[in-house]
């Protein structure tokens, strides 16, 4: 079967993905994976970065001896895929992005790394702060938040992607948003689609941004009708 690769958000892991993973598995040979510091995966040795997270997808397409393949990216996932497109075009298929931030800048970052404060997540949303624990074991989740409020800093000094990029990237790609999504507007979203020369979008009804809250089923028909 065809296969695909499925990318989780910032803080997240593999294992959010298994509901979809599983939607998808009659249609396709699916794969996922945790990048470094997420989902217990050892912490890399250099801060974490859009760059390095592709460069690991890439790895791993070299560990799989699979030199392209179709992905779907949610959030942080979707913006590692469109990287990818840009810097090594020859490994990237089709692309479907789900509430991925593309517009950074230091404001941006900044009120974004303030929902990253592990005392206030113990405090607030206790709940939250125990799954994060059991989702990065036997790693410290509030180290991985550390490492990414640093990384979204970075962006916010220089964005990964720029407008420019995304006309350079000839994948087709479909963009998605939930139209209930309080971290992605649907301005810098319209933004990056109008840039990108085959490029279609989509709205997501009654949808906020945790993929937890997605309907796994409609954004199922939605992949395999763009990968098809």
């Amino acid at each position: 079967m065809q296969p695909i690769l499925l990318l989780h958000g910032a803080i997240g892991a593999s294992d959010q993905l298994l509901p979809l993973k599983e939607i998808l598995a009659d249609s396709y040979n699916v794969h996922t994976l945790d990048f470094s510091g997420h989902g217990g995966q050892p912490f890399p040795q250099e801060p974490f970065s859009i760059g390095l997270f592709a460069k690991e997808v890439v790895d791993y397409l070299d560990k799989e001896q699979i030199q392209s393949i179709d992905i779907f990216g949610y959030s942080m996932g979707g913006y590692v895929a469109l990287y990818m497109a840009k810097h090594y075009p020859d490994r990237v298929g089709k692309i479907v992005t789900l509430a991925t931030k593309f517009y950074w800048d230091v404001p941006t970052a900044e009120k974004e790394s303030k929902m990253m404060n592990a005392l206030v997540i113990k405090e607030k949303v206790p709940a939250f702060a125990a799954t994060l624990a059991k989702r990065h074991a036997p790693n410290s989740w509030e180290e991985v938040l550390e490492k990414t409020k640093e990384m979204l800093q970075g962006l916010g000094e220089q964005n990964a992607m720029s407008i420019e990029d995304y006309k350079l990237v000839n994948n087709f790609v479909l963009i998605l948003i939930g139209d209930k999504d309080k971290m992605v507007t649907l301005e810098e979203t319209l933004d990056v689609y109008k840039n990108l020369p085959n490029a279609h979008m989509g709205v997501l009804p009654n949808t906020q941004h945790p993929i937890e809250q997605v309907d796994i089923g409609f954004l199922g028909l939605m992949i395999k009708k763009h990968f098809s």
